[in-house]
């Protein structure tokens, strides 16, 4: 078992570092779009938003009552 971590750390750590980077790359486009969809459909935001409301504060409702009643 100790052989086995001593050929992990003589590698080169290039494939952690290239994959590193990737995911990086990639949670900068993610963001990107997020950014874009959430400013190119705001208005169809706002209504999702606005008819989350009423279900967030029944839920919020639920759990408090539960937590009260313990």
């Amino acid at each position: 078992m100790a052989e086995d971590t001593k050929k992990d750390v003589k590698g080169c750590g290039c494939k952690k570092t290239l994959g590193t980077a990737f995911k990086f790359i990639l949670g900068l486009v993610f963001l990107g779009l997020g950014a874009w969809a959430v400013i190119g459909w705001f208005d169809s935001l706002k209504i999702v938003f606005m008819g989350c409301i009423g279900l967030f504060l029944i839920l919020a409702g639920i759990i408090t009552l539960a937590i009260a009643r313990e």
